[in-house]
């Protein structure tokens, strides 16, 4: 099984999961172009993708969707209450309805050799999700854009191989910087972005001996420092009950306009 960021952050997101026979990408955040030439990178085409799995509606996810649906037709999964929300938006109306198929939280659906089960995430969106992709006994877990996790999202994550979870922001950051009261607001809300140590005390509470790759994925570029999120989530983890210690772990930060290391599990 292989896992890639493409892309993480408020400016867009993407991430290749595939294995040997089965290729996916999670969101498509950014331009054809910049994910087509991604994959170039680990020696795909953008034509050996066998099906987009989209979290939900936000620009931030979905901007490169027209463009790679026209030119390619793979087929494009999310929930119903996302597919809904995409084709009120004019920008992808030209999308051939039929390219969609839905998908629910909890009920895994097949693709290849992968199975990918979608969880539920409490986000301001029509029906958002994060992904738990397998490959027999191999395990991916993607979970961003979520304000609040409960024991249902930890045992979602329990048990990955490779994980990316989201490091929005700093609240501290956030609550002296320029943005407006109701966005800080929605931010910080339990529908909005889990923060630097929020997503160091969930982690906690999710490590385990075999895992291969910690990615903190979707930094604000505005409340937010790579440095800190690092630091941040190690503090939360070495203060935690958990008894392992941060430099033993695999933690990185997915990086915000290029690909970031390839994982083979």
């Amino acid at each position: 099984m292989r896992f890639e960021s493409i892309a993480s952050g408020s400016s867009g997101n993407c991430i290749y999961v595939g294995s040997a026979n089965t290729h996916l990408l999670m969101d498509v955040g950014i331009s054809r172009k910049r994910t087509a030439d991604a994959l170039r990178e680990i020696e795909l085409d953008i034509r050996d993708i066998d099906g987009i799995f989209l979290t939900h509606e936000h620009t931030d996810h979905i901007t490169g969707l027209p463009v790679i649906a026209k030119h390619s037709d793979m087929p494009i999964y999310a929930t119903k209450g996302t597919i809904d929300a995409i084709r009120k938006m004019p920008k992808y109306q030209d999308i051939d309805p039929a390219r969609f198929i839905s998908v629910r939280a909890d009920e895994p659906v097949t693709v290849g050799d992968l199975t990918i089960d979608p969880m539920h995430i409490s986000h301001d969106a029509a029906d958002p999700v994060g992904y738990r992709i397998y490959e027999g006994a191999k395990k991916a877990c993607i979970c961003t854009d979520l304000g609040c996790y409960t024991d249902y999202t930890r045992e979602c994550l329990k048990d990955s191989d490779v994980l990316l979870l989201e490091s929005n922001h700093d609240i501290n950051m956030l609550q002296v910087g320029s943005y407006p009261y109701r966005l800080k607001q929605r931010i910080l809300g339990e529908r909005g972005h889990l923060s630097n140590a929020s997503s160091g005390q969930l982690l906690s509470k999710v490590l385990n001996n075999h895992l291969k790759g910690i990615f903190l994925g979707h930094l604000s570029q505005e409340n937010n420092l790579p440095e800190l999120a690092f630091e941040t989530v190690r503090v939360e983890i070495m203060f935690s009950d958990s008894d392992y210690r941060p430099e033993e772990l695999p933690i990185s930060v997915a990086k915000r306009s290029a690909p970031s290391a390839l994982i083979e599990f």
